[in-house]
């Protein structure tokens, strides 16, 4: 059976996401906390988002604008300088990540509509989610749009708070059986990460002489 070929310069934006969304699997998720000119703290899911850089330390993060193309809350937020926290989302903390999805009005924070329990932030002004296995306070950096819709903000990883159990201070092991977090597929799906295979990259003196290792399974 031949290939099959999409071109997206004959796709609408819909149909893009729809493929994007379904082929690029499991995406994390930044749940983000951010502060509005009146002070209140917003609270957004953003699966579109990764760490790509550690000198600096740096995550990227794909904004949406409304259809009209005004700004959503966390775009508007996090303008160049401004501070925010990726609040990493474990199985726990999952149901209520998918709430602050809720198209709440831009006067409502969702921390306060859904009772989420917030944390003082420690190198920035803003409080992350006091659920959170793991969250990371940044600063925002550079902003870059491409549409009238769609913009990437680079921003800065300024520090990391975790839960005691998950990262060991001296070795910064993070134990993989305690932090369980779930990745973004597509419409309503999620997945868990309860199975994981082992890859070793084997040094060219074994390569050469067939000594690469096969797929181990971790669990």
């Amino acid at each position: 059976m031949p290939d099959i070929t999409f071109d997206f310069a004959k796709l609408g934006p819909r149909d893009r996401y729809k493929l994007l969304s379904c082929i690029v699997v499991p995406r994390p998720i930044a749940l983000i906390t951010s502060l509005d000119e009146a002070g209140r703290v917003n609270a957004a899911p953003y699966s579109f988002f990764n760490a790509f850089s550690e000198d600096p330390g740096q995550i990227v993060l794909g904004l949406q604008h409304k259809p009209d193309g005004s700004p959503k809350d966390t775009t508007r937020n996090l303008r160049p300088s401004r501070p925010f926290v990726v609040n990493m989302v474990d199985e726990a903390l999952a149901a209520k990540m998918s709430d602050c999805a809720i198209d709440f009005p831009p006067e409502t924070s969702e921390i306060d509509a859904l009772g989420i329990e917030t944390r003082p932030g420690v190198l920035v002004p803003v409080p992350s989610i006091a659920a959170a296995p793991i969250a990371l306070e940044c600063r925002a950096s550079v902003s870059l749009a491409f549409s009238a819709t769609r913009e990437i903000l680079i921003g800065e990883v300024l520090g990391v708070i975790a839960r005691r159990d998950l990262i060991d201070p001296d070795t910064l092991y993070v134990d993989s059986e305690r932090y369980r977090p779930i990745g973004r597929l597509h419409g309503n799906l999620y997945c868990r990460q309860g199975d994981t295979i082992e890859l070793r990259r084997p040094a060219y003196e074994d390569w050469l002489h067939g000594r690469s290792s096969a797929p181990k399974a971790d669990r």
